[in-house]
């Protein structure tokens, strides 16, 4: 039996780099590609992707719940970077008949992307606290520089989560000369000290930290964990700094410190709602240093994310899927 021919969607490639960063000439005779580099709402989803029998999505940029499911009708099968999506309706999908498909995270490309987060959020942390970006406009519309900023060495680094990514970002403290402290729900003092840090208190590491920067994953527990109580605990000259997800920190109460001078300012690379609203008040705030959720976001992060999936969907047009993340649907190739 001939492997099926597919018309495949590539799902929010923001920067055009899926096409080049795996082999899609790999896939059967007869499947076609298309790319969409624009984000797009649940109904111009539901008009846009009614024809495709594949989605390929980037991590959580295209939210895929039952009301869009249930709106594409020769969606087949779903690849995902991860094991899961926090944003997907997996129950919805299975009862439709769609394959999940999830990464292989034992390819050496996995292993040589970890440090893309820590960095990006160490450069993040430099640009908020000397106001890069800010000085920047000013320069290039004509200006000079009428802001100060602050020397990281001596000052205290405090990690919301000590796992990979708190990890690397406390060896980049001690380089920087700076203290390091830590706290999350399961943190012990002895893991804390084997990675460079010193366990306390949550209330403590709100209060301590001259930078606090969020490094755990969103889930039940962690959603709202930073709440205005938290922030009124950091000291008028701390900032905030947030890689991790949006929703960990209740957006409404940062923006009112921010606003009111009870925090000096903050870097974000995540938001409640992305790509962020225009007319989002984070955009006209001067003490806020923005990037647009670039975390992971590099060519060789890109290869890592994207590589395996055309090995994923020849599998699924031959009638035999890999990697399957609901078996109990059968492939339909």
């Amino acid at each position: 039996m001939s492997p099926a021919a597919l018309n495949i969607a590539i799902l929010d490639d923001y920067a055009g780099v899926a096409l080049e960063s795996a082999d899609w000439a790999s896939l059967p005779e007869g499947c076609a590609i298309t790319v969409f580099r624009r984000h797009l709402s649940e109904d111009e989803a539901a008009t846009a992707l009614a024809p495709f029998d594949v989605l390929c999505t980037m991590r959580e940029r295209m939210a895929l719940p039952r009301s869009l499911i249930e709106r594409l009708p020769r969606l087949k099968m779903i690849t995902m970077v991860g094991r899961a999506l926090s944003n997907l309706d997996a129950a919805a999908a299975t009862e439709r008949g769609i394959v999940l498909v999830h990464s292989d995270f034992a390819r050496p490309a996995f292993a040589r992307v970890a440090n893309a987060t820590p960095e990006l959020a160490w450069g993040l942390m430099i640009a908020t606290v000397r106001h890069i970006a800010r000085e920047d406009r000013r320069l290039r519309a004509g200006g000079w520089q009428e802001s100060i900023g602050t020397i990281l060495a001596g000052k205290t680094l405090g990690l919301l989560g000590l796992g990979r990514i708190g990890r690397r970002m406390a060896e980049y403290a001690a380089v920087f000369g700076m203290e390091t402290i830590a706290w999350s729900q399961n943190l012990t003092a002895a893991a804390a000290a084997a990675a460079g840090a010193r366990r306390v208190e949550k209330d403590d590491l709100f209060a301590g930290a001259d930078v606090l920067s969020i490094h755990v994953i969103l889930s039940g527990r962690t959603r709202g964990l930073v709440t205005a109580r938290e922030l009124s605990l950091m000291k008028p000259t701390a900032y905030l700094v947030n890689t991790s997800r949006g929703p960990i920190v209740e957006e409404a109460a940062l923006i009112a410190a921010l606003r009111e001078g009870r925090l000096a300012g903050a870097g974000l690379d995540v938001f409640d709602e992305e790509p962020l609203p225009v007319g989002h008040p984070f955009r006209s705030m001067d003490t806020v240093t923005l990037s647009p959720h670039l975390g992971y976001n590099t060519r060789e992060t890109m290869q890592a994310f994207w590589g395996d999936a055309p090995e994923a969907i020849a599998a699924f047009a031959r009638g035999a899927p890999v990697r399957v993340a609901n078996p109990e649907v059968s492939g339909r190739g």
